[in-house]
């Protein structure tokens, strides 16, 4: 669609204004504009490279609070231009700002709130835009919008309580990393010059602390640039297909971490798949989206493999039984949803029992998780200090070894 850039006054203040509006034509444009209460002043056609879509990569409070923010207005009575005007007006972030600007100019210009939605991949997920699309044909749409809004809330909140959990053992195990490198390079030489002018054999432990600290003080460029090589290329393994399938197989495996990867992967494909359900997404188009929202191959073409067998006739229930990454617990669930007709209530039953699973491990880890990271900052840094103190112990037999 050609845009078209344009300098128009508002009628209330007689502001000027400089944007750009997308439309069919010309004219579709200036109606747009004065359905705006925009008097234009001049408007030209933009040239630009074809098929690219204005917007960004958006926050998920964000969305949130836009979604929230949408339904609210809407199940109001507002019209869908008006409403987002108003939420482009009051919106901080830059990048949501403009796409919704630019949704707002695309629905203007006579496209459906989903297909303007559709325009921006990177701020809209596919879930989002079926979602929206199936409340627009039902004329449900403030109902499915506020669908959403709890659905990103909740995901939003599981993934804070996650990053929370990690958080504290990933900052202990970096300041104990800085701590090691610190005592290697500044204070482990100051021991080793002592030692050395015993001009005797010391502790094994000492030695080889001495030794790792020359070789770490002489070489801490190549360390630096090793460790963090190794974490770049750990994460570029985990990104391409056959190192993301062997690392998806293998977490969900993990003792304690593994069952908490686990039970969110399966969190995320009830909850999704019971707001998709609900809001009258065909089922194969549902397990297809489900499929890239999950977050784990292996679960991923388990789902694949589901919906080929439930496009074959087969239930839910037992297309989703064959495979053992979705536990007894749930088929049973989901089968006694099939029964009574309410499998979209009993998913969502599942997702709430997993997130309260999900956080109960994650508040024991996190006790769990404090004691086991002291013993460990105890260990590491009380050994070095034991390893330094080692020839002063035995003082005496390195003295009595020197004068024979």
């Amino acid at each position: 669609m050609p845009s078209y850039v344009y300098v128009a006054r508002e009628t209330a203040s007689g502001r000027e204004t400089r944007s750009v509006v997308e439309a069919a034509s010309e004219q579709a444009a200036i109606a747009a504009l004065l359905n705006r209460n925009l008097l234009v002043v001049s408007i030209q056609e933009k040239v630009g490279k074809k098929g690219r879509t204005a917007g960004g990569r958006v926050g998920l409070a964000d969305l949130v609070i836009f979604t929230r923010q949408l339904a609210t207005m809407i199940d109001a009575g507002l019209a869908m231009v008006q409403s987002l005007q108003a939420l482009a007006e009051q919106t901080t972030n830059k990048v949501m700002r403009d796409v919704i600007k630019d949704i707002c100019t695309r629905v203007e210009s006579g496209d459906s709130f989903s297909e303007a939605l559709q325009k921006h991949p990177k701020a809209f997920s596919r879930l989002y835009v079926c979602m929206v699309g199936a409340g627009e044909k039902g004329g449900l749409l403030a109902e499915i919008l506020s669908r959403l809004a709890v659905y990103l809330e909740n995901a939003a909140r599981l993934r804070k309580k996650v990053k929370s959990a990690t958080m504290y053992p990933i900052t202990v195990t970096i300041v104990a990393i800085l701590i090691t490198i610190f005592l290697l390079v500044k204070v482990v030489p100051v021991f080793g010059e002592i030692f050395k002018s015993f001009g005797a054999d010391l502790p094994g432990p000492t030695q080889f602390l001495i030794s790792l600290s020359n070789f770490v003080k002489h070489y801490i460029v190549l360390v630096l640039l090793g460790g963090a090589g190794a974490v770049y290329g750990w994460f570029y393994f985990i990104k391409t297909p056959y190192g993301r399938q062997l690392w998806d197989a293998y977490r969900i495996k993990l003792p304690v971490f593994g069952v908490i990867a686990h039970k969110i992967c399966l969190a995320r494909f009830t909850r999704t798949l019971a707001s998709l359900v609900r809001s009258g997404v065909p089922i194969l188009e549902v397990l297809q989206i489900v499929s890239q929202t999950v977050g784990n191959t292996v679960m991923e073409k388990a789902i694949r493999t589901a919906a080929n067998d439930i496009e074959r006739g087969e239930s839910i229930s037992t297309a989703l039984g064959k495979h053992p990454v979705f536990p007894s617990m749930i088929i049973r669930m989901v089968t006694a949803g099939e029964q009574t007709g309410k499998i979209d209530a009993m998913l969502e039953r599942i997702a709430d029992f997993l997130d309260e699973e999900i956080e109960t491990t994650l508040s024991g880890l996190t006790s769990l998780i404090e004691p086991i990271l002291i013993v460990f900052l105890g260990v590491v840094v009380g050994g070095m200090v034991i390893c330094m103190f080692l020839p002063i112990f035995k003082l005496p037999e390195i003295v009595n070894a020197k004068g024979h």
